[in-house]
Order: C-alpha cells, then structure tokens, then sequence
C-alpha cells in the first residue's frame, strides 16, 4: 500500500471531505483519514445557509442535497417562556439559491466523502489516528484500522486537522480539561417525527443556562438541539429524578420554552438523546502550529447562530486557495518557509471572515442564557421584527467568505502550476 502523499487530512467532516475534493481535484495525492463509519448521527446543527449552496453545487452534491433536504428556511423565531417573536430571513444571491436548508449529517458527511474518493483521495475509514510526528514539510501520521491490530505509517508535507471538538489529536489530548466547571456547556440533539414546527421556520431557543433551536430537515424529521450550562442540567435532573439526561433535558425545554412544547406535542422521537461536550468556542489557530486548522479544529462559534457548518466548509475552501495559488519554493510542498507564509496568509483570511461571527455568536449565546436581563427588551422585537434579519445577515447567512472567481478556479480542479484568476488571493488504492 502507498504511505506517501502531498497532504494528509485528518478528519472526514464537512471541513475534511471539501479539503480532500479540492486538494485531490488539482493532482495532489491525498489521504483522508476518518475513525467514524458512515453514516453516523453527530451532535450539530443540520442548516447550511444559503451562502453554501453554491459550493455545494461545486463540490458535485448539489443535485443530491437539493433532492434530499429539508424545506427552503424563509424565517427565524425567538422563542422565550411564552412568547415567540417571527421576521424573515435575508434572501442571498442568486434567487435559485437564496435560502438555506438543512440536511442531517448522516447524508450530508456521506456525500462528501464518496464525493472525496471519487476526485481521488484515498480514505482511510474506520482508522484512528495513534500518534504524530516528524515537522513542517516532513510529517508522519501512525494510525490503526479500529478493531483490528493493521498499523500503517503515512508520510506527506502537508498536514490538516479536520477533526471535531471532541476528538483531539494525540498531541492535544493530555490539554483537554478533566475537571467540570458549573459553566460548561453540554450540547443535546433529538430527532422528532411528526412534530408541528412550521416547515420553513427556524427558531432560537433562550432559557435560563442555555440556549437552543430546532429546525425541520430531511425526512419529515424535526431536529431539536441545545446547549445548556452543567449546573442547570443538574437542576433539570433533580427535577426529574429517574429521567436520562436527555429526557430531563427534554422535560425541561418544553416548560422553558411554550414553542418547543407546541411543536413537540403530536411529535414522537426517533432514535435516542444524544449528548456531548463541554463545548468550546474560541479561536484555535496557532502561530507556531506544524499543522494546517480548518473546520472546528480552526475555530468554533456558539451555534446559537447555526454557521459551524458554514464555517468549517467555508475553511476549507479557504485554506486550498492558498494552497494551490502558488507554486511553493524550490524544495515544493516540503518548503517550511512556503507552508509559514501560507499558513500566516489564511489565518489572516480566516480571522478576516469568521472572528466577527465568533464575537456575535458568543454575544447572542451570553443573552440567550440570562432571560432576565434580556425580556424587559422582547418588546422591541414585536415591534421591529427587522432586528432579526438583520441579526442573522451579520451571522453570515448570506455572505460567503469564497468569491465566486475563487469558486469557479477550484471547482475545476485546476492545477497548482495552472493560471490563477487574478481575484483568487496540485490513483491511489482506497484501504477502505
């Protein structure tokens, strides 16, 4: 088996699989490397906005989620105690695609990557990732095929963390924080069948100790997901004695909030609660980082606003067009001072686009959890419902972080050593 590539991706996400098409489209060598089967259910929003469509279309699956999501999202709502406030979502250019959708991640993590391994990049799946090594322009990667002892060793200059935010790398695994924080924030996700939530309507939830929001998919199914503080989930519990954590969860949402239960009277889950977390939002890019960061493993908002999808696709895109728009210095991919100067310029582009969501996610998300500071204020919502359109046009809704020259350049599949746009700021056998 070949165990040398251009780049290694670790991570099969929205982040890593748009990597992968774009990277294995322009004749890089390309190892993908993914420690979950597909397809799997994921604690995560399911909305992509309209600012994504056109990558989508792009990537090769726009087809395939056009025929597979949900209903076009024309509105948002807030939702507190007894009151639900309602305004239009902004529309995005062009008209065919000016309103996001969502898609559960079983689906849409599947697209992409049977769209990654027909672009040409090999898949490692389900294979761990042991431990790192080597430096910048000379990186090693051990991983092991889950249930069985096969080792492999793969070698590429090029490096990219694609994983979650609950699956650190070796290297960052002994940082993560054992201790639990009355603070921290635990994120749930339900599927519902047969609930009343209006098709076309996306509602935030706010609640004393968290935050949430629910949103009709694919299938008929309604996603409920939230986030909510450790020291409130523990009330839920206690008021709940005998209830799982979802459960309790779920009991308490319909109290907190009158629309979640109007939704959710007629419905009946399917599948169990899932949880995860604590979360953590903040930026991860590092400057002294031997490795490329996209998707979570870059930065991670609140997903009170719904862009994590967006933001993790939009990286990619991001970080390849870097990649590809020079040709290295003379020692190529390898090139230490190539990949700094590479890495410096997308950190700049990403911290460009995506800090200021960040900020108004984290924003948002600290006013969604104190309702009492924030409903002597609701008022102003009944009265200009504009406030919120204009509230998730800032959330990035309808601005996306690729032009469309930079879009049309990589969709083709260009090659590194081919002309770039002036706008625009390179056959393996599957193991799988």
């Amino acid at each position: 088996m070949n165990t040398r590539f251009d780049a290694i991706i670790i991570g099969a996400g929205p982040a890593g699989s748009t990597a992968a098409i774009l990277l294995a489209r322009a004749g890089w060598s390309v190892a993908l490397v993914e420690k979950q089967r597909f397809p799997r259910r994921k604690v995560c929003g399911e909305c992509l906005a309209a600012s994504n469509l056109p990558l989508l279309d792009a990537l090769g699956i726009g087809a395939e989620f056009d025929a597979s999501a949900g209903p076009e999202l024309r509105q948002v709502a807030l939702m507190q105690g007894q009151r639900t406030f309602i305004a239009d979502l902004p529309a995005a250019d062009p008209p065919n695609r000016a309103w996001g959708r969502a898609l559960g991640r079983e689906t849409l993590d599947t697209l992409l990557l049977a769209q990654a391994r027909a672009s040409g990049a090999v898949v490692f799946q389900p294979w761990s990732v042991l431990a790192l090594g080597g430096s910048v322009g000379d990186h090693r990667c051990d991983i092991r095929a889950i249930g069985s002892d096969h080792r492999e060793m793969l070698h590429a200059p090029v490096l990219i963390a694609a994983h979650g935010s609950w699956e650190p790398l070796p290297t960052g695994r002994a940082e993560r924080r054992l201790a639990r924080q009355p603070g921290d924030l635990f994120a749930f996700k339900a599927n519902f069948r047969h609930a009343s939530l209006a098709p076309g309507l996306l509602p935030v939830l706010s609640f004393e100790g968290g935050y949430g929001g629910m949103v009709l998919a694919d299938q008929g199914l309604t996603t409920l997901a939230c986030c909510i503080r450790e020291d409130r989930l523990e009330a839920c519990r206690r008021l709940n004695p005998g209830l799982s954590a979802g459960d309790a969860v779920e009991a308490f949402l319909k109290q907190a909030c009158h629309g979640v239960a109007q939704a959710l009277g007629p419905a009946q889950r399917e599948g169990a609660w899932l949880a995860t977390g604590p979360i953590d939002p903040g930026i991860r890019l590092q400057a002294g980082d031997a490795q490329f960061r996209i998707g979570n493993a870059a930065g991670e908002a609140h997903p009170i606003i719904g862009e994590g999808m967006s933001m993790a696709m939009q990286s990619a895109w991001l970080l390849c067009a870097q990649l590809l728009q020079s040709d290295g210095a003379s020692d190529g991919l390898a090139d230490s001072a190539w990949q700094s100067e590479v890495r410096r310029s997308y950190a700049a582009e990403w911290r460009r686009h995506f800090a200021p969501r960040l900020r108004l996610a984290a924003s948002l998300a600290h006013l969604a959890m104190r309702p009492g500071l924030t409903s002597p204020w609701l008022g102003l919502l009944g009265r200009w419902p504009v406030l919120m359109t204009q509230g998730a046009r800032r959330g990035g809704k309808v601005s996306c972080a690729i032009s469309p020259a930079t879009v049309s350049w990589l969709a083709a599949g260009v090659s590194a050593r081919c002309a770039r746009p002036a706008a625009a700021t390179p056959a393996h056998r599957d193991p799988g």
